[in-house]
């Protein structure tokens, strides 16, 4: 079946109507993705008018996504550069 379709690197023909699929699936993922994105934007403008800092909640944001542990390992290993340089 798959050398009917010409499916694979080699095959030859392509089949239009499933890659038309595809691209028109991804097209449509990438317009969501965009609208999530201006979402997120319009989120951080708002917090921003209210009087919070966006850099900050965005680092908050990162951490977060860390587990505990490799977020404390991280803070240890900064301040033991950060004391080598003299910053602390």
């Amino acid at each position: 079946m798959a050398e009917e379709r010409g499916e694979g690197m080699g095959g030859g023909a392509v089949a239009a109507d499933e890659l038309r699929l595809l691209i028109e699936r991804a097209e449509r993922l990438e317009e969501e993705k965009k609208g999530i994105a201006d979402d997120i934007k319009d989120v951080f403008a708002e917090a921003k008018s209210r009087g919070y800092d966006a850099k900050a909640m965005r680092k908050i944001m990162q951490i977060r996504k860390k587990k505990r542990e490799e977020y404390q390992e991280e803070q240890s290993i900064l301040e033991v550069y950060m004391q080598a340089l003299g910053m602390i």
